[in-house]
């Protein structure tokens, strides 16, 4: 959601489009290669930690020419293990292939920075110009014949004699990322099956620049009097970015999430709330030179060509083989259980929006610019609960401060602030911290924060890595960190968030956790199902709400004093408040990304099918999809969760019921033994074991649908 890992184009997931090629260590003829230039994007990471990204050096000037030579290196590198004259072994195929890439990684965290953190319209212009030559690049490696049957070899001869666990895992899933990826066609089809990804590399940066030019371009200017409602932290944020502008004296809406929700929940004024509702639900759809349907039309025409290739009758059924749900009808059966009761609940909570709003005389029917403006005043009658009253106990360095306490409990982990200028950084708003163990110092890696929303800077939250654990090639730290696009204060002032937001910058940091855990060997193994890899941060958001977070880190920006036990029953009581809405919202996006892999993708109408899919689901008129089609840059921007946006309902049900499992346990939330059991089952493996076996390691057994619909307070099929 917000919270979507949607990892920009990183190399973590650009590797997962190549079959895991280029996230590996280095070999020497590569580091040679590299000292060659002085291309700083390519250059072996300096300085303290085990070496860092020289953010402060980058340039867009360096992206080409970078992009190029690191294409190259790999190249070479894979060349020389496709044309060993040895016979085929794990060592000299599989871990080679491990190995190669390093300079090209190392591109690709600055690149991903400059595409998802300070993007401009300089690099936007490259980026165009890059994508062809990425895929290409990409189908040169997947379709390496000498490579695939080398790696094929290492599997045959795996399947009669299992190699270590780990090993047989490495092997298996990068046989089956060339497998899914073309290399089993023959020569016409492996030809045109590289032509389909030149040609979706180039709309998928379409998609997203599109998306981030209305994101920039459609600002919302206020004046004094149309302030009501608003928050002084609000306003002070909106004037100061005004300023910065060059509208001194107004108050600006930024066209992204973190300033649309809290101005259409507070905002007095319905034709503003109106206005800045449809300017960001219309992203990419402003039937302009940047509108995106006939771009998803041919996204989607040209995925079915590509997975016809393979066999496939429709993109779902393909991409959902190695997932945990491993086939479409599986995670529709899911979805399609939660709706009823989803939908049902939206109609209750709008009869009781619209009685406040006949109450209070508004004379109005509820529209979705009125549904978060009116939950709040159910909100409040209801359970007494203002969303406003408790973000002032929400402060963003106190809730750092909470995370770090909480990964300390579960993990043994220390955050200890690196002193500025230690470290270069991409921008000033980024602060970095160093991770070690509590007991014996060790090193674990560093933790960079970006918190603030800024031109350039796409908009949600996500997590990423800049460099992976790993010690097949002798032990490499974690380089991870968190992005968020929270509108930053006013010079002086404490940035206050809301619940929600609350929430998700927890579930971001689980992710980080995720990373700094992992005990793998390999590179490849740092890769995980997508289904699945929410999970672990999705249950870390479940510590936000525990007594011990609440009780010292939940405290007043300007008196100090803890959160009043009253507001906090408050919140505990009103926890399933608005469930209706959400689920809805998500599942509405969830089903359509879904359902529109499995149409005919010939000729369609984007807009009109997502309008009758809406319809024939009995979607509630009174709230939107989440991620409206043409903006939804999960399924659009990239493949990493095209027909797996469900993947966060799936992963919430495993959250749901290993939930249920901390709350049943002696310690609660804080039980050392089931601590210690989510990390050495849940966190520590990665992708070195498969997702269901290491549930019921930690559980016993598999995870139970009925937990999720208790979570939410949907009724429960025989209780």
């Amino acid at each position: 959601m917000n919270r979507s890992i949607i990892k920009p184009i990183k190399l973590v997931s650009f590797c997962l489009l190549i079959a895991f090629a280029g996230c590996k260590n280095e070999t020497k003829e590569e580091k040679d290669m590299a000292m060659e230039t002085d291309n700083i994007l390519l250059q072996e990471y300096q300085g303290p930690y085990g070496g860092v990204p020289s953010f402060d050096k980058m340039t867009v000037e360096d992206v080409k020419e970078a992009a190029e030579i690191g294409m190259e290196m790999s190249l070479q590198e894979i060349e020389a293990i496709a044309n060993n004259p040895e016979p085929p072994t794990f060592e000299n195929t599989i871990e080679e292939f491990e190995r190669s890439g390093r300079a090209l990684n190392n591109f690709f965290t600055y690149y991903g920075i400059m595409s998802s953190n300070v993007s401009s319209p300089e690099f936007r212009e490259i980026q165009g110009e890059l994508a062809p030559k990425f895929s290409e690049f990409q189908s040169k490696i997947n379709q390496n014949e000498k490579l695939f049957q080398r790696i094929k070899a290492v599997y045959d001869a795996s399947q009669e004699n299992p190699l270590e666990a780990d090993q047989q895992r490495v092997v298996e899933l990068t046989y089956k990322g060339f497998e899914m990826n073309g290399a089993n066609l023959d020569k016409e089809k492996k030809k045109r099956y590289a032509e389909i990804n030149k040609e979706l590399s180039s709309l998928y940066t379409d998609f997203s620049n599109n998306v981030l030019h209305d994101e920039e371009n459609y600002v919302t200017y206020l004046t004094e009097d149309q302030l009501g409602g608003l928050s002084e932290g609000f306003i002070k944020s909106a004037a100061a970015i005004a300023k910065d502008k060059g509208q001194e004296g107004k108050y600006a809406i930024f066209n992204t999430r973190s300033s649309m929700d809290p101005f259409v929940t507070y905002s007095t004024e319905r034709e503003l709330r109106k206005q800045v509702w449809e300017n960001y639900y219309s992203r990419g759809d402003n039937g302009d030179e940047y509108d995106n349907n006939e771009i998803i039309a041919k996204i989607l025409k040209l995925r079915k060509e590509r997975v016809g290739l393979l066999g496939y009758d429709n993109y779902a059924e393909w991409r959902l083989q190695d997932r945990m749900a491993k086939n479409p009808e599986n995670a529709m059966e899911l979805m399609m259980a939660v709706w009823p009761a989803a939908i049902a609940r939206v109609k209750e909570e709008v009869a009781d929006m619209q009685a406040i709003a006949d109450k209070n005389g508004d004379n109005i029917t509820i529209e979705p610019w009125d549904y978060r403006y009116y939950a709040e005043k159910v909100r409040q009658a209801k359970y007494d609960l203002d969303s406003d009253e408790v973000k002032q106990y929400l402060q963003l360095d106190k809730l750092t401060d909470a995370m770090f306490y909480v990964a300390g409990r579960l993990f043994n982990y220390e955050f200890t602030p690196v002193p500025e200028g230690e470290v270069p950084v991409f921008h000033e708003d980024v602060k970095v911290w160093e991770v070690t163990d509590k007991d014996s110092g060790e090193h674990i890696g560093l933790w960079y924060l970006d918190p603030y929303a800024r031109q350039g800077k796409r908009s949600g939250a996500w997590a990423t890595t800049y460099r992976s654990h790993t010690t097949f090639d002798g032990k490499e730290t974690v380089l991870a960190s968190n992005n968020s696009n929270f509108v930053k204060p006013a010079p002086g002032e404490a940035l206050l968030v809301s619940w929600d937001d609350a929430t998700t910058f927890f579930h971001e940091f689980g992710h980080a956790l995720h990373f700094f855990s992992s005990e793998v060997r390999y590179p490849t193994l740092n890769g995980g199902v997508r289904d699945y890899t929410e999970f672990q941060s999705q249950l870390l958001e479940r510590w936000l709400s525990t007594d011990e977070v609440i009780n010292q880190f939940l405290v007043h920006h300007e008196t100090g004093e803890p959160i009043p036990a009253e507001l906090v029953e408050k919140i505990k009581k009103a926890s399933t408040f608005n469930q209706g809405f959400s689920t809805t919202e998500y599942l509405a996006s969830a089903l359509i990304d879904m359902k529109i892999h499995l149409a005919d993708p010939e000729n369609i109408d984007v807009d009109k099918f997502e309008r009758e899919t809406l319809a024939e689901l009995n979607m509630p008129k009174e709230l939107p999809m989440r991620h409206r089609t043409p903006h939804f840059g999960h399924v659009f921007s990239g493949e990493g969760y095209a027909t797996a946006y469900y993947g966060y309902m799936w992963a919430d049900v495993l959250t749901a019921d290993a939930a249920e499992a901390f709350a049943e346990a002696p310690g609660g939330f804080y039980d050392e033994n089931l601590a210690e059991k989510l990390v050495k089952y849940l966190f520590a493996p990665r992708n070195s074991m498969d997702p269901a076996e290491a549930y019921r390691l930690f559980r016993g057994r598999d995870a139970k649908i009925e937990a999720l619909m208790r979570d939410r307070g949907f009724p429960v099929p025989g209780e």
